[in-house]
């Protein structure tokens, strides 16, 4: 129980059975021994249970002290069963009875109780200087009693040795009384009282033993009123424990507690010189005397050793503290009340470069920055003020700029405190934190700024966004964002260390076509943004920003980079959005990304400003993508096949794979979720899954003696997926297809992108026996050159030239050369998009040897194209 618990029923009680016991004790007639040993016995147990139930969980945790508490009920106990058989013990012959050594061994445990009650102090004097300032104190005391009561006694005494052992037991108490008192009463602890009271005791004891033996020398019996101190003590123990003392000892209380050897040896030198004085002389008294002499003499060695060597660790410290003041490259001045420097320590020369004499009896305020100089000379008007007791322990510090002897301010940090040989002088530390201030600069521009181009990194562009924003409203600001188009096959072509190159070319193109108000920072990667602070909104300042956005694009494009000895021409891709009410600086920022992602999805090289919808479209895209994992796991997806036919003889060839996806009963256009898949990577398990469907349906009908082929595109992340081409192999080892039945169709615009690793990854299919088609022939950018490095066997023409045959010339004529381009380079060549008749018949009249489209046929599940028999005729399909 954590409870505070009164100490007068304690006190109540010990006084009662104190009471009876001695009552009782007279009352049977009792002798002053018997008295003394029952009241001794009663006290004595009832300090024992009262110490033992404080040791326990009755006193509160914050002044229990089990261990002293427990030592000191043992003592008690111990020094009762001496006390309860001296009567008997009495009567025998013995000097020193059985008795006696019980009540000495409890008066040690006693002693020890108290030492334990208290806390050490933080620096303990040492075991030799405790105890020789016990012996002189003991030896002082038992000087005094020598004189006042021993001495007589002994002189009258017959058998000196046995007065001698007769003394053994006070004396011993007295060395142990000696023993503890300074430790208990130095002590700072707020609950000492136990120990005070232990000390006490001990001092009871040895009065009452001194008694006790003098009485036994004259073959008196003790006094009743020597016998009952102790028990009396005892009642005062037993309450100790149970009483709180909120207030530590006092500094000075524990000076004179210390001091006090020293006291009880000078009142015994004065008491033994009277005794010598008045003509007695004394053998025993004149030893311990010789003894206390030299002890005080061996103190005092021990004492000069120790002072010596302290003197020795101040000096040592003194050259330390020196020494790393000069290291350290501090400056030591000391100034009068008026700023006046006195002296001057070392290492001013070598840190601000000024002499010693440059500087003495001249005012610390010419060397210090005028705007720092009004807080300095109110720090040195509070340090001089004798009535100002703010001072802080150490000193003051103040931040201040020292000016050099070169005229540059330095930041330093000063330290003032006042002098400790004169008040009136001020004592000013100077630490020069140019180094340390240029770090944390260095750091702060690492923070927030981009160490490959030197602008402003995204950090920096978001803070400034959002103070822009709260500090001048949405007012004309906008936000440009470019994205560097083809900058991925920089890096795989010319290396990390090049690209880095050429952002920094980047960098200083959009540098100097961006005005100087306006902020230009590198997002991350190959993207670039810029803050335009504009004033009150209008189409003026739009036309600004967009007018600025095109000059970005022009700014990278109009001049190919010059990198690792060649030219790498790049294209941007740039986004524009601007500052609503209301609208947070994150939202900006999210809308200049959408709006220049919007722009790189239709090719590039162009400036798109946010419009709502894109945000929507972001979103709807977002949502597909969250749901095509899902469908692709529970077989959402399906295939439908469209025919190829040779147009010479109606015949279907081949079948094109297309995905399709019913999400629920609704059914998402495929231009709707390949983007997003692609994005989202789970185009390459998608297209796994077509691979392996479609290669086993077309085997199927293969084995039904239908020379019929397959035909899949391909997207870019597919074929640089780890594994594609064993992927590859592996469907046709599965399904037991041909690997010449197997057509896989790319784009003119991935063979441009990442040209030499998606060459070799198609050559490596190439070696399989797989059959290969460049998509969409016409709209790329280096159709030509392309088809010499990677040898092909079909291109398809694109359905945008197809659609303007017998109608536009000039796709007419593209589409002519087109075809005698492939015929030419033994190549098949198929049209796309046939849906008119008109369409068809220049096509054959041209020499295209294949073709698709919804007048050919549509695309149809496996069962539609089941029905396709070999003898099928086009105009029956049409």
């Amino acid at each position: 129980m954590n409870v505070r618990r009164d100490p007068r029923v304690p006190l109540t009680t010990a006084a009662g059975l104190g009471a009876v016991a001695v009552v009782v004790a007279l009352v049977t007639g009792g002798s002053a021994p018997v008295v003394t040993a029952i009241a001794g016995v009663v006290t004595g147990l009832f300090a024992a249970v009262s110490l033992i139930m404080a040791a326990s969980r009755v006193v509160p945790a914050h002044r229990r002290q089990p261990g002293a508490w427990r030592w000191m009920a043992a003592g008690s106990l111990t020094w009762l069963l001496g006390v309860g058989v001296r009567p008997v013990a009495d009567g025998t012959p013995f000097v020193l009875t059985f008795a006696d050594l019980l009540m000495l061994v409890g008066s040690v445990l006693l002693a020890i109780g108290c030492g334990l009650s208290v806390k050490p102090p933080a620096f303990t004097r040492g075991v030799i200087r405790q105890a020789a300032d016990a012996y002189l104190g003991a030896a002082s005391v038992f000087a005094v009693a020598w004189v006042a009561v021993l001495g007589p006694a002994f002189r009258k005494a017959e058998d000196t040795g046995a007065f001698f052992v007769a003394l053994a037991l006070p004396v011993v108490c007295l060395l142990a009384t000696c023993a503890v008192t300074p430790a208990v009463a130095a002590s700072r602890s707020g609950n000492r009282v136990a120990g005070l009271t232990g000390v006490g005791v001990l001092a009871a004891i040895t009065v009452a033993e001194m008694a006790t033996a003098l009485a036994r020398l004259d073959g008196d019996t003790p006094p009743l009123a020597a016998g009952l101190v102790v028990p009396a003590m005892l009642l005062v123990l037993a309450v100790a424990p149970w009483v709180q003392e909120d207030r530590p000892a006092r500094p000075l209380h524990a000076a004179l507690t210390a001091a006090t050897p020293l006291v009880l040896v000078a009142a015994a030198t004065l008491v033994a010189a009277l005794y010598a004085i008045g003509g007695s002389r004394d053998a025993a008294l004149v030893v311990v005397a010789a003894s206390v002499v030299l002890v005080l003499l061996g103190r005092l060695f021990v004492l000069l050793v120790e002072t010596a060597g302290m003197r020795r660790l101040v000096d040592v410290g003194e050259q330390q503290l020196r020494r790393l003041a000069e290291n350290t490259g501090d400056v030591v001045l000391v100034c009068d009340p008026g700023g006046v420097v006195q002296e001057v320590g070392p290492g001013l020369e070598a840190t601000y470069g000024y002499r010693p004499e440059d500087l003495a009896f001249r005012p610390i305020f010419d060397y210090i920055h005028p705007e720092d100089l009004p807080a300095v000379q109110a720090l040195l008007d509070r340090m001089t003020d004798e009535d100002d007791g703010t001072e802080q322990v150490g000193g003051t510090r103040i931040s201040c700029r020292f000016r050099a002897s070169d005229g540059t301010w330095r930041p330093t940090e000063s330290v003032a405190a006042r002098h400790v040989r004169d008040d009136d002088l001020v004592l000013v530390t100077i630490r020069d934190l140019s180094d340390q201030v240029a770090l944390r600069n260095q750091v702060t521009h690492l923070t927030f700024h981009d160490g490959v181009t030197g602008l402003p990194n995204r950090a920096y562009f978001e803070e400034r966004a959002r103070d822009v924003l709260t500090r001048r409203g949405a007012g004309g600001t906008a936000v440009i964002f470019l994205d560097l188009d083809g900058f991925t096959s920089v890096n795989d072509s010319v290396g990390h260390a090049s690209g880095d190159h050429l952002l920094g070319q980047a960098a200083r193109r959009l540098r100097s076509a961006v005005r100087a108000d306006d902020t230009l920072a590198r997002w991350g990667g190959d993207e670039f943004a810029v803050l335009l602070e504009g004033g009150a909104s209008g189409g003026a300042d739009a036309q600004t920003a967009i007018d600025l956005a095109e000059r970005l694009v022009r700014a990278v494009s109009n001049e190919p980079f010059r990198v690792a000895d060649r030219d790498i021409a790049l294209t941007a891709s740039v986004g524009v959005a601007f500052a609503e009410e209301d609208l947070p600086p994150g939202d900006l920022l999210r809308n200049a990304d959408v709006a220049m992602s919007r722009a790189k999805e239709l090719g590039g090289r162009r400036v798109e400003v946010f419009a709502t919808h894109m945000h929507a479209d972001v979103l709807r895209r977002l949502e597909i993508a969250s749901d095509l994992q899902r469908a692709l796991l529970e077989n959402q997806f399906a295939i439908e096949y469209q025919p190829v036919v040779d147009l010479a003889t109606s015949r279907v060839t081949a079948v094109e794979a297309l995905v399709r996806w019913w999400r629920g009963s609704t059914f998402v256009p495929p231009e709707q979720f390949l983007g997003p898949a692609e994005d989202t990577g789970i185009i390459v398990p998608l297209s796994e899954w077509i691979l392996r469907e479609a290669c086993r349906e077309v085997a199927a009908w293969r084995a039904s003696s239908w020379d019929i082929g397959l035909a899949l595109n391909l997207s870019a992340r597919q074929i640089m997926a780890p594994r594609f081409v064993e992927t590859v192999a592996e469907a046709l080892s599965e399904s037991g297809l041909p690997a010449s039945a197997l057509t896989l169709e790319v784009i003119e615009e991935m063979l441009v992108e990442d040209a030499g690793e998606m060459i070799s990854r198609l050559s490596e299919l190439r070696t399989l026996g797989v059959r290969l088609a460049i998509d969409d022939f016409g709209t790329g950018y280096a159709s030509l050159a392309f088809l010499r490095q990677l040898p092909v066997d079909m291109i398809k023409i694109d359905p945008s030239f197809v659609s303007g045959l017998g109608r536009d010339d000039t796709l007419t004529l593209l589409t002519k050369t087109i075809v005698q381009l492939g015929n030419d380079l033994g190549l098949i060549v198929v049209a796309e998009g046939i849906e008119r008749p008109e369409q068809l018949d220049l096509l054959r009249k041209m020499g295209c040897t294949r073709g698709q489209g919804y007048l050919v046929a549509r695309p149809m599940t496996a069962r539609g194209v089941d029905s396709l028999m070999p003898t099928t005729t086009l105009q029956n399909t049409a």
